[in-house]
């Protein structure tokens, strides 16, 4: 094998992979301090970047956290959980205390503790910490304001539903909240405080809106919304309900990001993937692009002062870089240069994807990205789908060692946004509502008719996703037997029903808002479920989960595995007792990966004849 890795070695790339480093950037100062997080101890831990950018390692905590600054002090709310059971806790990090090592659990100070329920840090001000909880009846997720002082809570939103997003005012005085709906793809959004009170959207309305902020004058709302329109656009959503657009694209998504003093924002315009930024000021006007390449905005974070924004860029050969962009020019400074961290014997070897667009049979187009394979190898010829979890997800084109590993142990890997993902307009998202669910599945087929005009061959195809994406890979090798030759699925659904039943409180009505509800389409629910075709399941399977998974129970993954082994199916089932929802600690992917994709050379080379 000349160009290609010599697949006796090529668990040594995919190790390398995976070893790369990953930043994200998560807030910022008055005095230009960065608060970010990298992943150099195992998991995401939280690293200070100073003004002249050098860095600080904050915490080494036993699982990933992240954070915010509280405004005027020294400090860092850490919101952290254990294991990944998404059971978050909000500690206090202070950063005037001397340290001779990043601080552990035993150097925070406890701010909301409450083990047994989920408290997501929201919001910071000078004197409060906004944060939703679902403690009172394990469901429904409450706004708490809660004084940083003496400690003394108010409990600001108790209307019910999933809290997505909260913004507070610049008086301080009330909170917009943005919170699911029962609509698919879709959210509500309600006031609480002095400034409104209740529902500000329509509850029934198809559409979704995100609050970015709130305007000058604290008399309206800066948001994203595709309201009366199939792609989003950026909004002032007055407090009488009115919409009125500010910035608009006919043919693209938009996104929105307005600064803390409400003087300014920055749009994101979405187009396959990626984006390209402009900043303007906050009734649309002035428009200034920045100075870049499209990229995926993995996190924007403003300062203070709205002179400036931190972007965390990605693209699929940079691993995540930091930079800072000034709001008047749009000129660009990095912070952290993601590509420096790659080995150089990887970093011109990356691979770049390709767009296209995939026929089905009813006259749809699949968006698709593909990674080709490195030539040579004895998988070469053979192919990955890569499916995206969600379903109201995407596929963008993100830097991903598991895509780049399998491209380069020689893989064609083939990432779809099938009907239903986000990130092309609202029909495209709402092509696999409830009973339309199986016409995503149906686009796995449509991208195996494909793969000919790839000069791929058929025979040799295999599908890989986490979540969603789990059960996408599910439903493709047992609805389709005869197409795939094997799967690698991560914590996915293997029966909808039981899925539903057992997720947890707080999310199983916004999932069967996608889904179906269990007393109104359970026909249709098993109709939908791969176990359901347990009798023509034929291609081998990897599977992988985390023993803490709040979102899909450990159980999905154990049915399939006795199901498969009671037929003889080759299926390897992974447990890590100290993971949740997917792998977010680097030696279980180091574990689990190059496994993974070992299994599919196993069943998807080529054999030759000697």
């Amino acid at each position: 094998m000349a160009a290609a890795e010599n697949l006796g070695t090529f668990r040594d790339t995919v190790r390398a992979l995976l070893d790369i480093r990953t930043w994200v950037a998560l807030d910022m100062d008055e005095d230009g301090r960065v608060l970010a997080a990298h992943d150099d101890l195992g998991s995401l831990q939280l690293v200070e970047i100073a003004p002249d950018g050098s860095t600080t390692a904050l915490t080494n905590l036993p699982s990933r956290c992240q954070g915010r600054y509280v405004p005027g002090r020294r400090q860092v709310l850490v919101e952290h959980d254990t294991g990944g059971d998404e059971k978050w806790q909000i500690s206090l990090l202070d950063l005037s205390a001397r340290r001779d090592a990043p601080a552990g659990l035993d150097d925070l100070t406890p701010v909301v503790s409450d083990a047994d329920h989920m408290n997501v840090l929201h919001d910071v001000t000078k004197t409060s910490l906004i944060y939703s909880t679902n403690r009172r009846n394990e469901v429904d997720m409450d706004i708490v304001v809660r004084d940083l002082d003496s400690g003394d809570e108010t409990v600001l939103f108790d209307d019910g539903g999933y809290v997505a997003l909260t913004s507070v005012s610049h008086d301080e005085s009330s909170v917009a909240v943005t919170a699911l709906s029962l609509q698919p793809h879709g959210t509500v959004v309600s006031l609480a405080g002095p400034l409104g009170s209740g529902a500000l959207t329509d509850p029934e309305e198809h559409a979704q809106h995100s609050v970015s902020g709130w305007a000058l004058g604290d008399a309206g709302l800066v948001v994203a919304s595709d309201h009366e329109r199939d792609f989003r656009a950026v909004h002032h959503l007055a407090l009488d309900g009115t919409f009125r657009i500010l910035v608009e694209a006919d043919d693209h998504d938009l996104d929105v990001k307005l600064s803390r003093d409400g003087t300014s924002m920055v749009v994101c315009h979405h187009v396959d993937g990626l984006d390209t930024f402009a900043v303007h000021e906050s009734d649309g006007a002035h428009r200034v692009d920045v100075d870049l390449p499209p990229v995926v905005p993995v996190s924007i974070r403003w300062a203070p002062d709205g002179s400036r924004f931190v972007l965390t860029a990605m693209t699929p050969t940079d691993p995540g870089s930091i930079l800072s962009v000034d709001a008047r020019t749009g000129a660009v400074t990095h912070l952290v240069d993601g590509r420096a961290v790659l080995p150089d014997d990887l970093r011109d070897r990356l691979v770049t994807p390709t767009v296209h667009r995939v026929p089905t049979a009813d006259g749809e187009q699949v968006p698709c990205f593909r990674y080709p394979g490195a030539a040579g190898s004895s998988v070469a010829g053979a192919s990955v789908v890569h499916l995206h979890g969600g379903p109201e997800a995407e596929a963008a084109r993100i830097f991903s060692p598991v895509m780049q590993a399998l491209a380069l142990t020689g893989f064609d890997v083939l990432v779809p946004n099938v009907r239903g993902s986000a990130g092309y307009g609202k029909r495209w998202v709402s092509l696999d509502d409830l009973e339309l669910r199986l016409d995503s599945v149906a686009d796995l087929g449509a991208i195996h008719d494909w793969l000919p005009t790839l000069g791929l061959d058929p025979a040799r195809s295999s599908l890989w996703g986490g979540s969603y994406g789990g059960y996408m890979v599910l439903a493709g090798v047992a609805m389709q037997p005869q197409r795939w030759a094997a799967g690698v699925d991560i914590v996915g659904i293997s029966s909808l029903v039981t899925f539903l039943e057992n997720t947890s409180g707080y999310r199983r009505a916004y999932r069967e808002r996608e889904y179906g509800f269990l007393d109104r389409h359970h026909d249709f629910l098993v109709k939908a479920s791969p176990i359901t075709y347990l009798d023509d399941m034929v291609a081998p399977l990897f599977v992988i989960h985390g023993a803490n998974d709040p979102r899909v129970p450990l159980s999905e993954a154990e049915q399939i595995k006795a199901a498969l082994d009671a037929k003889g199916v080759d299926c390897e089932l992974r447990v890590y007792h100290d993971e949740g929802h997917g792998l977010a600690k680097r030696a279980n992917r180091l574990d689990a990966y190059p496994d993974a994709i070992a299994f599919l050379v196993k069943h998807l080379h080529k054999v030759v004849e000697p």
